[in-house]
């Protein structure tokens, strides 16, 4: 007897991205009740199982939704305000002036709905974003349908979202008890950095995330300068710091890690601590180089993310990976230092792990919520195809992610969203761009002449 169905998709590769790497070739994907409930050869779909709807992606391949582990979506109002700088300059010189003037409610929830159109339109399903008035953020992910983790900021100065670190962690608490077991937001703690927040917020921090079991996200050792101004402040390296603290810990997510030894790299791994990899955004500003073949041989879990719009320019988790899989190649000098598979675990079911979401996001296996992409790959600059996962990897442009399912739910039909009015989205971008311009305009003249 048939099992009835909502859902059954027939595609020509199911890329699982499950422990075992596995793809499957010519079957069909079975979803019910915004759950995964079976991967079957198609030759025996349609007699075990009777569909709501089928839908046919033969030449498609489907996989995980992309998992974006770090980002500040809001900031891709500020995409091309700040570019050819470095990290201190484009920072304390450009973004925190911006960001002091014209961040509100609005800016952040308008902001979050462009990375939102952006991030979907190119196959990622789910975000972790540390960004202000983050209850704005969370609107504008429900509206859509999206599943995102929102990682509350915490700094010891004040901001227009918080007056002092206690305040800051007060809404964070606030906000979780909000989203408390909500199906598409979870919230962690965004502590910024070492050298922006002091040990008492911290040690307030671990206490709170260890009660609550939610996950810290934090920028950790991601310029050679932040680790030499801390060790000539206090005689110990960041991540010390945050041992000592008792920071490092499983939930512990450090962002970045460009600077990092071998002592080190072995205590994230004993204490099951993840590594988010920006690569581009890091390139983008000379931040260094992440070790990333040193930490997964450590036995680290390595998640690959954006970073934001205003440091990277886009929000394209098929470039980051590639841009992964080759930077770790030549960082290492070894052409087999990231495989393919490996690079596409990084931007799914790491990424999962790393927000603590790995038991129903980051694989396509049955039992999982069905966050699911199918991207062409009949397009001329995938063909011939020998191995889905390379040509995934190495050959596919963005533009080819042709649905997306969040939990079930169609959130791109053909790439059209169904959520999010883009010509609104272009209006609202308009006038922030007339807003922001005079700002960026005259930023450029004082630096032309610097």
């Amino acid at each position: 007897m048939q099992q009835q169905i909502d859902l059954l998709i027939h595609a020509s590769w199911i890329v699982t991205c499950d422990s075992e790497q596995n793809i499957k070739e010519d079957h069909c994907l079975a979803v019910a009740n915004g759950r995964i409930v079976d991967i079957v050869p198609a030759s025996l779909a349609r007699l075990t199982y009777l569909a709501g709807q089928e839908i046919d992606l033969r030449g498609h391949a489907l996989m995980p939704g992309l998992v974006n582990a770090h980002g500040h979506a809001a900031m891709s109002l500020l995409r091309g305000a700040a570019d050819d700088l470095s990290l201190h300059a484009w920072l304390q010189d450009y973004i925190w002036p911006l960001e002091g003037r014209w961040v509100d409610e609005e800016f952040v929830y308008q902001g979050t709905r462009l990375a939102i159109a952006e991030m979907l339109l190119s196959g990622t399903t789910c975000f972790a974003d540390m960004y202000f008035f983050p209850n704005a953020a969370a609107r504008a992910a429900v509206e859509a349908g999206m599943r995102a983790q929102l990682a509350c900021p915490i700094i010891d100065f004040p901001t227009a979202w918080a007056s002092d670190a206690d305040e800051y962690i007060s809404k964070a608490t606030a906000l979780h008890d909000q989203f408390r077991n909500h199906p598409l937001v979870s919230i962690a703690f965004g502590a910024h950095a070492p050298y922006t927040v002091s040990d008492a917020p911290l040690l307030k921090i671990a206490s709170f995330a260890e009660e609550l079991d939610i996950p810290i996200h934090m920028h950790v050792h991601e310029t050679a300068q932040e680790v030499a101004d801390a060790v000539a402040g206090s005689g110990k390296r960041p991540l010390q710091r945050l041992l000592e603290l008792g920071l490092i810990s499983p939930r512990m997510v450090c962002v970045h890690a460009t600077q990092l030894n071998d002592e080190e790299r072995a205590m994230l791994s004993a204490s099951g601590t993840t590594v988010v990899h920006c690569p581009e955004s890091n390139l983008k500003l000379a931040s260094g180089f992440c070790e990333v073949a040193k930490l997964i041989d450590a036995g680290v879990n390595v998640a690959l993310g954006t970073d934001g719009a205003a440091s990277n320019n886009d929000l394209d988790m098929f470039s980051e990976m590639r841009t992964a899989a080759l930077l770790a190649k030549a960082v290492k000098g070894d052409a087999s230092a990231l495989p393919a598979a490996k690079a596409l675990q990084m931007a799914t079911l790491n990424g999962a792990r790393a927000l603590g979401l790995d038991g129903e996001i980051g694989s396509l296996e049955a039992g999982k919520l069905a966050d699911i992409i199918s991207v062409n790959l009949s397009d001329l600059n995938t063909q011939p195809l020998f191995n889905p996962a390379s040509q995934l990897v190495y050959s596919t442009n963005c533009r080819q992610v042709s649905n997306v399912w969040v939990a079930g739910r169609l959130l791109v039909d053909n790439r059209q969203l169904t959520t999010i009015d883009t010509e609104a989205v272009r209006a609202d971008v308009a006038r922030w761009q007339q807003r922001l311009y005079p700002d960026t305009r005259h930023q450029e003249i004082l630096h032309e002449h610097d």
